[in-house]
C-alpha cells in the first residue's frame, strides 16, 4: 500500500451530541455524545489508515492538551510529525439531530508565530520526501495567512508534486495558485472563493476555467447530487446511494481518501469514483469514523453509477 503525509493546521478535538431535536433557547437532552481528536487531515488519515495505507501526520498541535492527539496516534499507528505549539487545540461541538440536520460550534484554536511556521516548513523538508502522497486539509489557524499556506505548498511541491488539498474560502483561492495535484472543494465552496455559481457541470466548467494554474484532478461533492470529477478528458459524474443521514461531519474527508485510496491503486476511473462515493455515503450513515464491511460496500456500490458529463472538457 502507499505511504501518505496528511496534514491538519487547525486541528480540533470533536465533541459530537446526538438528539431527537434541537430546541435552540430550550432545555435540550442528549441520546449520545462522543469526543475525539480530529480536524479534516486527521479524519483522511484515518480513513486510509484503516484501508490499510502507512500514514504520517502533521502540522500544528497545542502543547496545553496534546496528550488526547498522542494517544490517538499511538492507538492508530501514526507516525507523529506535529509541531507543538503555546496555547490549546480547539474543541469543535458537533449537534447531530435525528432527521439529519448538523449544527457546527467550531473553536478558533490557537495561535501561530513565526517560529512555529519555520518548525513546520523544516518539518515537512524531511517528510515530504518519503510519501507518495501529500494531503493537506482543513483550515487555517490564527496568524496562518493565505499567503503562508502558498509557502508551504510551495516547499511541499518541490519534494514531492501529489499533493491534494481540501480547504475553502481564501484559502482554497490561495491553494488553486499552487497548482495542486487534486483539489476537492464541495460546490459551495468553489462558488465562495471564486464568485461564480458551481452548480451544474456547466458552471462549474466556466469556474474551473478560472483556475490560475492547471489542477490535474477537480474532485466537486455536490450532497444529494452526488460528485464530480474533473480530469483529463472531461468530467465523470457519480451518482449519490440513497441512505439515512446520520452525520455529515467526515463524509468530504471520506470521499478524499478513499479518491486517493483508489488513484494510488491504479484503479480504473469508474472504480476510483464508485468506491469513493460508496466510502463517503456510509460515512454519512454513521455517528463516527470508519469504512463499511465488504458486504456493506457492495450494497451501497449497486446504488451508484458513474458516467462522463458528454460536451465538458477542461
Amino acid at each position: 500500500m502507499a505511504k501518505f503525509l496528511c496534514m491538519t493546521l487547525n486541528p480540533a478535538i470533536d465533541f459530537t451530541v446526538t438528539l431527537d431535536k434541537l430546541h435552540v433557547g430550550g432545555v435540550n437532552r442528549q441520546q449520545s455524545a462522543q469526543s475525539h481528536a480530529a480536524g479534516k487531515g486527521l479524519n483522511v488519515a484515518q480513513i486510509l489508515h484503516d484501508l490499510g495505507h502507512e500514514v504520517t501526520v502533521s502540522g500544528f498541535l497545542g502543547r496545553s492538551n496534546a496528550a488526547a492527539f498522542e494517544a490517538h496516534f499511538v492507538r492508530e499507528g501514526f507516525h507523529d510529525g506535529f509541531v507543538r505549539v503555546e496555547g490549546e487545540t480547539r474543541t469543535n461541538v458537533k449537534i447531530a439531530e435525528a432527521g439529519g440536520r448538523m449544527t457546527d460550534i467550531n473553536g478558533k484554536g490557537f495561535t501561530v508565530g513565526e517560529a512555529d511556521k519555520a518548525a513546520l516548513l523544516e518539518c515537512v523538508d524531511a517528510l515530504a520526501a518519503n510519501v507518495d502522497f501529500i494531503v493537506v486539509s482543513g483550515s487555517l489557524p490564527q496568524q496562518f495567512s493565505p499567503q503562508d499556506l502558498q509557502i508551504l505548498l510551495g516547499r511541499l511541491k518541490a519534494r514531492n508534486p501529489r499533493i491534494a488539498v481540501d480547504t475553502s474560502g481564501a484559502a482554497l483561492a490561495a491553494a488553486a495558485e499552487c497548482g495542486p495535484f487534486l483539489l476537492k472543494p464541495n460546490s459551495e465552496e468553489l462558488q465562495q472563493a471564486f464568485g461564480l455559481p458551481a452548480e451544474t457541470a456547466a458552471e462549474q466548467v466556466k469556474t474551473l476555467a478560472l483556475l490560475p494554474t492547471p489542477v490535474e484532478h477537480v474532485v466537486l461533492s455536490m450532497g444529494e447530487k452526488g460528485v464530480n470529477w474533473w480530469r483529463q478528458g472531461g468530467c465523470l459524474h457519480a451518482t449519490a446511494a440513497k441512505v439515512a443521514v446520520k452525520s455529515t461531519v467526515g463524509a468530504g474527508d471520506t470521499l478524499l481518501a478513499g479518491m486517493l485510496h483508489g488513484l494510488a491503486s491504479g484503479w480504473p476511473d469508474e472504480q476510483v469514483l464508485r468506491t469513493a462515493a460508496a466510502l463517503a455515503a456510509h460515512a454519512v450513515s454513521q455517528i463516527g469514523f470508519g469504512i463499511p464491511d465488504s458486504a456493506r460496500l457492495q450494497e451501497l456500490l449497486q446504488q451508484i453509477h458513474a458516467q462522463t458529463e458528454e460536451g465538458f472538457t477542461l
